[in-house]
């Protein structure tokens, strides 16, 4: 993947993790569109980063993925990048849980089928460019679950073989598939933000930027603090880990 020269969509991109992609992929000089459901998030982050545009879409809505990628192609035809960066987390107690399952189904909504919908209506328009990414991101909670949010674990798990299975049927067309599995890192999400515990969210995004540099087709890119997540299992560490991180929960 170049790391300029594209047009990038990022979803989810108006705070957090897609707001600091965002902002780094513009500042390498792409062309970058974020979308989200809130307007004054996209609003203030465009305001903040002059030539970014962006679209809001709710991307647990079917209807209106399938509207806004035509959206996205007609206003932005050299559209060659995609990042699957939206994404929500709610605390879920298994034995007191809604009995329309409101939660769990709005989680499953947001951070599985928005990826695949979305991927679906772009993927034709993808495969006809000369050079294209898409880029999911997954969670190391993907490798090693929290119990407290066991749907949310249960989606980022499914994105990474969703991702492996998409890398392997195009990979022989020009349309890279990269996953992106981030550590607990200081966002809104879950109210990280001012947690000391998390990664900053400036030294992800420049960790997994510099990893973008010196590896331009990564499968995976796997920052040092999400290593012990994502190796878990392969380094026979996975009983303890998942022991260790549910330590106390009830």
């Amino acid at each position: 993947m170049n790391l300029s020269g594209n047009t990038i969509l990022i979803t989810g991109g108006g705070s957090g993790i897609g707001r600091g992609l965002a902002e780094a992929f513009h500042a390498l000089g792409n062309q970058v569109i974020i979308s989200g459901r809130r307007r004054e998030m996209l609003d203030e982050t465009t305001q903040a980063n002059p030539g970014m545009k962006s679209l809001t879409v709710d991307i647990a809505d079917a209807a209106a993925i399938r509207t806004f990628a035509a959206q996205a192609v007609e206003q932005f035809p050299a559209l060659n990048v995609l990042i699957n960066n939206a994404g929500i987390m709610r605390a879920e107690k298994l034995t007191a849980q809604q009995a329309d399952l409101a939660d769990a189904e709005a989680i499953v909504a947001t951070n599985l089928l928005g990826p695949i919908r979305l991927t679906a209506a772009l993927l034709p328009h993808l495969l006809k460019q000369s050079s294209a990414a898409i880029i999911n991101v997954s969670s190391g909670l993907a490798f090693v679950p929290l119990a407290f949010t066991p749907t949310y674990c249960a989606t980022k798990a499914a994105i990474h073989s969703y991702s492996q299975s998409l890398r392997y049927q195009l990979k022989s067309t020009p349309v890279e598939v990269i996953e992106l599995p981030p550590p607990y890192v200081q966002t809104h999400l879950m109210a990280g933000a001012d947690d000391p515990r998390a990664m900053p969210l400036n030294d992800f995004i420049k960790e997994v930027m510099q990893i973008f540099k010196t590896q331009p087709t990564p499968s995976e890119i796997v920052v040092e603090k999400a290593k012990g997540l994502r190796n878990a299992e392969r380094e026979n560490r996975y009983d303890g880990t998942f022991a260790g991180m549910n330590a106390g929960w009830e």
